[in-house]
């Protein structure tokens, strides 16, 4: 594809998806996280085919849960965050896992992380399948990590451009994002 480069495969992106799937499966395994079914929640749109192959790979009953966030208009920010679809779980006393496409600035994030604490959950994990920590600007850390990446605007594996290539089943930069193949 013109003006992107593949940074990682559909097969390394697998692998490292299966790998994270039974880290998590052996740190929801104790008696102490045995007692309910961890509530995991997929913030859309981004993170759906991280999620959806995630959740395949971890090994014990779940519930599946989706969020909407929003502080990006097309390729852009808004500098407004808002909750445009909240989760219809009931957290109280449950384990939950935020599944994240990506950890930019962190302020959407610790924002949604926030609001679900004060909904009393047992325990509240981020699991995000790309960190990019030179871009922070809040305090969140994810405690289950894809790929860290330098900055960059990347694409594919459920991240777009002004909702395109979502559908690549790899991940690739952006070199010149006002030349771009339609």
């Amino acid at each position: 594809m013109k003006n992107m480069k593949i940074i990682l495969t559909a097969e390394q992106i697998q692998k490292r998806v299966k790998e994270l799937g039974e880290q998590i499966t052996r740190d929801y395994s104790t008696s102490e996280t045995n007692s309910k079914r961890p509530v995991v929640i997929c913030t859309l749109k981004g993170a759906v085919y991280f999620f959806a192959d995630l959740t395949k790979n971890i090994n014990r009953p779940l519930m599946l849960d989706f969020a909407r966030l929003s502080s990006y208009r097309d390729s852009t920010t808004s500098g407004k965050l808002e909750l445009q679809h909240d989760i219809l779980a009931d957290i109280t006393d449950r384990d939950v896992i935020v599944v994240e496409d990506i950890i930019d600035s962190g302020k959407t994030l610790k924002f949604f992380v926030e609001l679900l604490k004060t909904r009393n959950p047992r325990s509240v994990k981020i699991c995000a399948f790309l960190d990019k920590k030179e871009r922070r600007e809040v305090d969140i850390e994810a405690d289950y990590v894809g790929f860290d990446i330098p900055c960059g605007f990347v694409v594919g594996y459920g991240m777009d451009y002004a909702e395109r290539f979502r559908e690549l089943p790899f991940l690739a930069e952006i070199i010149d994002p006002n030349d771009l193949d339609d």
